[in-house]
């Protein structure tokens, strides 16, 4: 006789064994779990503990591994916050940076037409009619302004950036500083063209 075969016999008659009994068996309680039975015997109580400590062992883990996952989860969370906000704060002092920019070009740009106004007024003062001189003084005073409001703006800028306030960085002074500038620039181009 094979021995093989004499295996495979009895692990049928188990298979069929407990096929039987689960025919047999007590209804289910609300656990959807066959009530337990207490196996007669020293073996049987050492059994029953040893299947009650697997199971509040086995219940422990899961309970330590779904705490696990929740606190991975809150720091994913707390992890992709900061990240926002380190985002939010550079798009910030990259639109900061750039009006910041804006108004030292204005600023500058005020500042060399003024320069110039002033040089034109000194080689041509004599030969100027007076219509002229007082436009030309009308763009002085414009460029000068507009000087001013960039160099108001840019102020305003560093009460943005402690304040913490985006919504106008550079405010009315900003755009004041480049009309302006284009007005002042428009008078002292206006004077350079009267007739002497």
């Amino acid at each position: 006789m094979n021995f093989g075969n004499l295996v495979r016999a009895y692990d049928a008659f188990v298979a069929f064994r407990d096929a039987t009994r689960r025919f047999r068996e007590k209804p289910r309680d609300e656990t959807g779990l066959a009530p337990a039975q207490t196996p007669a015997g020293l073996a049987g109580q050492i059994e029953a503990r040893l299947t009650n400590v697997v199971v509040a062992a086995l219940k422990e883990a899961f309970d330590r591994d779904h705490a696990r996952l929740e606190l991975e989860r809150a720091q994913i969370e707390e992890q992709r916050r900061r990240v926002e906000e380190a985002l939010r704060l550079e798009l910030r002092r990259q639109v900061l940076d750039r009006e910041l920019g804006r108004l030292r070009l204005l600023a500058g740009t005020a500042l060399v037409g003024w320069l110039s106004s002033v040089l034109v007024l000194g080689t041509r003062a004599a030969a100027m009619p007076p219509v002229s001189r007082i436009v030309l003084a009308s763009g002085w005073l414009l460029l000068l302004g507009s000087l001013a409001g960039a160099f108001v703006a840019q102020g305003r800028i560093n009460a943005v950036v402690i304040n913490e306030d985006a919504t106008s960085p550079s405010g009315a002074g900003g755009a004041a500083a480049l009309w302006l500038l284009i007005a002042g620039l428009a008078l002292t181009a206006i004077s350079l063209l009267l007739p002497s």
